[in-house]
């Protein structure tokens, strides 16, 4: 079996436009439950917001760096988990949110703000912890990442669809009432759908590789799960916005992983196989919690 930190999945130039097309979609659909006025609320009780804020940006990372320091797994697989880490929540933590019966308007907020926030602290972080590791730091070193350009790409496929969705909402908000529902299951759809044939393109490497990260994945999902609810709890904010900042903590944007790792890192295998079964496992997790949490009702 060939070292899985020299792998390079199969990912064509037409494959990557088309899931950075689908994440933009993904992030439109999100923006279209967001108002400016949303905002401008948020700002007068900050709290819980900047809590999950510092959940998902410093509490996550700094986890995930000490997991790596403590296990020292392959190079490319600890660069991995570090690019998950830094990335912001996923699109599914609203969903799961709202069945979890945690504060949905505040995942959705997170989520937006986080997307934001990703645009500079996602190419910073994954920097930063990367070169506090000597195995890592050698990738780093290797691929000449350039911050600036993987904050022009989070900009270009983040930010501008969802300030297009903000704006759609807050000025023509019987339109993005109508399209609301059917954008959000057809970007759910779709993304799935691609995460599906990405993997059926490299199944013969996933199923090689898998057991070699599933543990790991399975570690540091917990540690995002359980570092966000001990970062709410420790917080003092209520039951009901500590159910959305867990699960927005523990749900990771693992498309925008993808992207970045093909676009930036020519799709090296151990990050590739990290982020691919990261996309399952937390969908997973986030389901199975959400239907443990739902049995009591949260106080606010």
């Amino acid at each position: 079996m060939n070292d899985i930190d020299g792998i390079l999945l199969n990912f064509s130039p037409a494959s990557l436009t088309l899931l950075n097309a689908i994440l933009a979609v993904v992030m439109f659909s999100i923006a279209l439950d967001l108002r400016l006025a949303d905002f401008r609320t948020l700002s007068r009780a900050p709290k819980p917001l900047l809590v999950g804020l510092a959940s998902q940006f410093i509490v996550l990372p700094v986890l995930t760096f000490l997991m790596i320091l403590v296990l020292q797994p392959r190079a490319s697989i600890a660069l991995g988990l570090i690019l998950v880490a830094a990335c912001p929540g996923g699109n599914i933590s609203n969903f799961i949110t709202h069945r979890a019966g945690g504060n949905t308007a505040l995942s959705v907020s997170m989520t937006a703000f986080a997307t934001v926030a990703a645009v500079a602290l996602t190419p910073f972080n994954i920097a930063f912890w990367s070169s506090l590791y000597g195995p890592t730091n050698a990738i780093l070193k290797q691929t000449s990442i350039d911050p600036v350009q993987v904050a022009i790409t989070l900009g270009l496929m983040l930010f501008l669809p969802l300030c297009f969705g903000i704006l759609l909402n807050t000025y023509r908000p019987g339109l993005a009432t109508r399209i609301r529902k059917p954008m959000q299951w057809l970007s759910m759809a779709i993304f799935l759908a691609f995460i599906v044939l990405a993997l059926a393109a490299n199944w013969n490497f996933f199923l090689a590789y898998a057991g070699m990260v599933a543990l790991l994945v399975f570690i540091h999902n917990g540690l995002a799960l359980g570092g966000g609810f001990l970062t709410a709890t420790l917080a003092g904010v209520s039951h009901y916005d500590r159910r959305a900042i867990t699960i927005e903590t523990g749900i990771q944007n693992s498309g925008l992983g993808l992207i970045l790792i093909f676009t930036f890192f020519g799709g090296l295998g151990g990050m590739a196989v990290v982020a691919a079964f990261w996309g399952i496992w937390h969908a997973i997790t986030g389901i199975v919690l959400a239907s443990f949490m739902s049995r009591t009702k949260a106080t606010r």
